[in-house]
């Protein structure tokens, strides 16, 4: 389906279209955090600064994009093994992210005010533009006609 096609034909022909719509705000949001935290944080921390950015939006953004992207690829699977994929894909990233905090927790590359603003700014934006984009996204339903 084409780019341009609007959220309400999206809908229509589309059973997932919300989530895909969902998808396309987050991302969007993501990139615009990160540009902004690179005008904030470039000027006062510098080199520093823009490896705090990058990594708190790819931590912050990833976790929240990848279980769209996964509850998008489950979709066709049925519900258990759905809700195992994403679960066990949940508890994967948790360990992930433990563990890239625990590798961070002693490094000097990045500026830690970047990475942790640019993580929280991540989270709270990428959920509120995938939020936002589901409820624009207008879902037909059907009404059962009451008996004559």
């Amino acid at each position: 389906m084409a780019e341009d096609t609007p959220d309400i034909v999206r809908a229509f022909t589309d059973p997932l279209g919300a989530l895909k719509t969902g998808l396309r705000y987050g991302v969007l949001g993501l990139v615009a955090l990160t540009v902004v935290g690179l005008a904030v944080w470039v000027p006062l921390a510098g080199t520093k600064g823009l490896w705090g950015v990058l990594v708190g939006a790819g931590v912050g953004g990833g976790f929240i994009l990848v279980t769209l992207l996964i509850v998008l690829a489950t979709s066709k699977l049925p519900p258990f093994t759905s809700l195992y994929v994403i679960m066990g894909s949940w508890f994967v990233k948790m360990l992930a992210v433990i563990v890239l905090m625990a590798i961070l927790k002693n490094l000097t590359f990045y500026d830690k005010g970047a990475l942790v603003s640019t993580l929280i700014g991540a989270i709270v934006i990428v959920l509120g533009a995938e939020f936002y984009g589901v409820l624009r996204t207008r879902v037909p339903y059907v009404d059962e006609v009451s008996g004559k």
